[in-house]
């Protein structure tokens, strides 16, 4: 049988429409850092103490990442794990004289939502889960529409107070709280 050999702007324009592909030029996403989850602003808490249940109950990190309590007022809970807070905590106690051997636990409520935007179904803020996807959190946007590109998303991620930085994740990628996915469109 005989081929015809392909033209070589046909070759050169296939590659340059590859290059233009949404998301190409992005870098890939960084792999989430070892270690215990870091609380951050909209993550709500739960903290219990065994000797004053007026300082127990839920509280919300606020954008500055603060949150309020009873007799200590603000305190700064961005950046700890949730076993670090309860500790700094304790100190507090300790240190403004409120409690003599304090005992506080912290843990989360729910976490910061992940948003997911673009070529789904129902774009918006989705709540985060521990080992969360971009696929997981497509399933929850309705899936993909039929002009998404499926094999990978823009995730832009804020962490530490830093920039946000997009990047390229495939579609296993672990999302982090406060994630924006976005799901982009095909070109043809």
């Amino acid at each position: 049988m005989f081929r015809r050999p392909v033209p070589r702007a046909l070759l050169l324009a296939c590659l340059l429409l590859a290059r233009c592909a949404p998301g190409s030029g992005l870098p890939r996403l960084a792999a989430m850092p070892a270690g215990p989850y870091r609380l951050g602003p909209g993550d709500k808490l739960r903290v219990l103490t065994v000797a004053d249940a007026a300082l127990n109950g839920d509280f919300r990190i606020s954008a500055s990442g603060d949150i309020e309590l009873p007799m200590l007022g603000r305190f700064h809970a961005a950046g700890f794990t949730a076993s670090g807070l309860g500790r700094a905590l304790e100190y507090a106690l300790k240190a403004a004289g409120l409690e003599r051997a304090p005992s506080v636990a912290v843990e989360v409520v729910r976490y910061r939502p992940v948003f997911v935007l673009g070529e789904v179904n129902k774009p918006g803020a989705f709540p985060y889960q521990p080992g969360m996807t971009v696929l997981t959190a497509v399933a929850l946007a309705g899936g993909f529409t039929y002009r998404a590109v499926e094999r990978y998303a823009e995730v832009v991620r804020t962490r530490d107070g830093h920039a946000a930085r997009a990047a390229k994740a495939g579609r296993e990628a672990a999302l982090e709280p406060g994630d924006v996915v976005t799901i982009f469109e095909r070109r043809f």
